[in-house]
């Protein structure tokens, strides 16, 4: 039987302020001549990309200066960003106007950048190497409540949606795996995110969600989120 690949070269990155987690929904509009190109050529060849969290730097870039090189970023708005991303791969697509893409894309497998470079027109590629999913942990007992109440949620926006691909999250859903529940309430808490980062590189599934347990008890967040309070 043939392994699947443990190492990517020459990976497109999407450096953005957010955090895409395994099996999470990231929808984009996209506008930049460097990502119209990268997405175009992904959804045509049916391949990922890598979606990073910023450190530094922003998402969109500033237009060049007219005395610099057309398409160079100004040097003084470095990027920097995570060595710890998802893939990404593209759901659907869609041409509202000409030089305009918004995609719904689905977050895969993490990776850990091993080398990266910044290509001239200003699109980053890196070789990585494809980290395990999280093993598949039931969760316990004592965080049975976690997941009820988001179940609940979900529920709820499901009643309220108009349509299913307004969702925060889409099916199959997995109330019982650790790795699966801890994910969906990071995607749906307020927290900033370096806090996200953290826990979507922890390798561990149930220390996440009792980390994210943790959250919603210091907070209160899982009575405000739940539709039964």
């Amino acid at each position: 039987m043939e392994m699947p690949p443990t190492q990517i070269t020459a990976l497109p990155l999407f450096p953005l302020r957010c955090v895409l987690f395994p099996g999470g929904y990231l929808p984009l509009r996209i506008f930049e001549v460097r990502y119209l190109d990268m997405i175009g050529r992904a959804h045509k060849a049916g391949t990922p990309f890598g979606v990073v969290c910023l450190t530094e730097g922003r998402e969109v870039r500033s237009a060049p200066s007219q005395s610099g090189p057309e398409g160079l970023r100004d040097p003084g708005a470095p990027e920097a960003f995570h060595e710890i991303g998802t893939l990404a791969r593209i759901a659907h697509l869609e041409r509202p106007n000409p030089g305009l893409m918004t995609i719904g894309c689905t977050g895969t497998q993490r990776f850990r950048i091993r080398s990266r470079e910044q290509l001239k027109h200003g699109l980053w590629v890196a070789d990585v190497e494809l980290l395990n999913g999280d093993a598949e942990v039931g969760v316990p007992s004592d965080l049975a409540s976690v997941s009820a109440t988001l179940r609940e949620a979900v529920h709820s926006h499901t009643q309220r949606a108009g349509d299913a691909a307004e969702l925060p999250f889409q099916p199959p859903y997995r109330w019982g795996d650790c790795g699966w529940v801890a994910n969906r309430w990071c995607e749906l808490l307020p927290m900033g995110a370096e806090h996200k980062q953290r826990l979507m590189s922890l390798d561990n599934p149930l220390l996440r969600l009792e980390l994210v347990s943790d959250v919603l008890d210091q907070t209160g967040l899982a009575k405000s989120l739940s539709p039964r309070r």
